[in-house]
């Protein structure tokens, strides 16, 4: 609990400019972690990559089946007009409705999984224990920023030669309320991940005064163009991981829901309509989604915008790719005066089978939240093991905490906070799955 504490009082905030990144807080936190963790650093071989990630090789009794266990060490910033209940950077313990929780930014994204991994490894370490197969730590420093540090872990990988039978980051959770009538958690793995792809769309035009306005200027065709993207969704189609999650919450369901869910790989049409008839949570499940989150335009109230823009975070469905994306919105746009500008591309990761590196994770879950159903799923935001597909097929996406719907819905918010006792049970599954590695 220390440790988690300690880590969330260094405010680690990265950010798309490197000039703007207080690197001090960077090394103070590095230098936490040797503090809390001496066995890990003394007895693992940890070298950086990137400004400030951590690669660390805990050599096994064989190195034919590797194992590389993720999290990353920078959060996103805080909004100082939020409505924090405590410190969002002390770190401090308070009631929660899950009990006793340690408060603040990066509880839950993504410094309880440094400080799960981290523990279960000190102990085991202290315990005498060897791993069955070789253990590598990975975590990065620029992940909320889609940096490169997990692009250089990989390519370090690579050069040695280390082709992973199992990749373990943040994701999915023991979800508790996670759809409506199932009481059970859910123990949701990512066996894959939206991708991530950022547009710009850019209308221009004279500008001028704001007393003469003309018609269809530059912010009316960017308000237009938002309006046909609203009228325009992608076409739905649920995948495969979410059409066995599906049929995993059969017995768990209303009776009336059940004849249909546990035949929902074979009734994906009428699973999909049901999903998108259930709200944005879950029709995000079926297709790939945009958000239009930045608008600009004129720089004064008197003044017409010149150029006006619009920025769309898109999650890219699997099945789907970034080109077929920027035509669907070409021609949901209909509009040739307006320039769509890439910032940033990303394509779906593939599907992880559900095989021996699943079952290994399923088997833990089973036997630290022996009332969860464990599950694959679609995990909707990036992570930087989507970088890590490239050296290995089993690349799944789960963080071992209890987490309420609440606390899920903190994530990236406010009051984002981490049970006592969920961080323990955390430390345990960490600890078992190192233990359970097959030889």
């Amino acid at each position: 609990m220390g440790a988690l504490q300690a880590l969330v009082r260094i405010p680690t905030v990265s950010d798309r400019d490197p000039a703007r990144v207080d690197t001090d807080a960077f090394e103070r936190l590095l230098a936490e972690l040797a503090r809390q963790f001496p066995l890990l650093h003394e007895r693992l071989e940890v070298s950086r990559v990137g400004t400030h990630g951590l690669l660390a090789h805990w050599a096994g009794a064989s190195t034919e089946r590797p194992v590389v266990l993720m999290a990353h060490l920078d959060v996103v910033p805080v909004d100082t007009d939020a409505p924090w209940q405590h410190d969002p950077f002390g770190g401090e313990v308070h009631d929660s409705p899950v009990g006793p929780a340690i408060w603040g930014r990066g509880t839950l994204d993504d410094k309880g999984c440094v400080v799960g991994i981290c523990t279960a490894v000190e102990q085991l370490l202290e315990a005498g224990h060897v791993p069955a197969q070789d253990v590598w730590l990975s975590f990065g420093c620029d992940e909320e920023v889609s940096g490169p540090a997990a692009l250089e872990a990989v390519g370090v990988l690579r050069e040695r030669g280390v082709t992973p039978w199992l990749v373990l980051d943040e994701g999915g959770a023991i979800a508790g309320g996670a759809f409506p009538g199932v009481k059970a958690p859910l123990g949701v793995i990512g066996v894959t991940e939206k991708g991530t792809t950022s547009l710009e769309l850019v209308a221009e035009g004279r500008g001028g005064h704001a007393s003469t306005p003309a018609p269809n200027g530059p912010t009316a065709r960017i308000a237009r163009a938002i309006l046909r993207m609203e009228k325009s969704p992608f076409p739905a189609s649920a995948p495969a991981p979410t059409l066995e999650l599906m049929r995993r919450l059969a017995p768990h369901v209303p009776l009336p829901l059940r004849p249909l869910l546990s035949r929902a790989d074979r009734m994906a049409p009428v699973v999909t309509r049901a999903l998108l008839a259930a709200g944005p949570e879950a029709a995000a499940m079926t297709r790939t989604t945009v958000a239009t989150t930045t608008l600009s335009g004129s720089p004064a109230l008197n003044v017409i915008a010149s150029t006006a823009r619009a920025g769309l975070n898109i999650r890219v469905m699997v099945g789907d790719t970034v080109a077929g994306v920027v035509e669907h919105v070409r021609k949901a746009v209909a509009d040739d005066s307006i320039r769509i500008e890439v910032v940033e591309s990303g394509e779906p990761s593939p599907v992880s089978p559900m095989d021996e590196p699943f079952e290994l994770l399923e088997d833990c879950i089973g036997a630290v939240f022996p009332d969860a159903v464990a599950t694959p799923y679609v995990m909707m935001a990036a992570t930087d093991s989507r970088h890590f597909t490239a050296i290995s097929e089993h690349v799944y996406r789960f963080a071992p905490f209890r987490m309420t719907k609440a606390q899920r819905e903190a994530i990236h918010s406010y009051d984002e906070h981490l049970g006592v006792a969920d961080l323990l049970d955390g430390v345990r599954w960490y600890a078992l799955l190192i233990e359970r590695l097959p030889s």
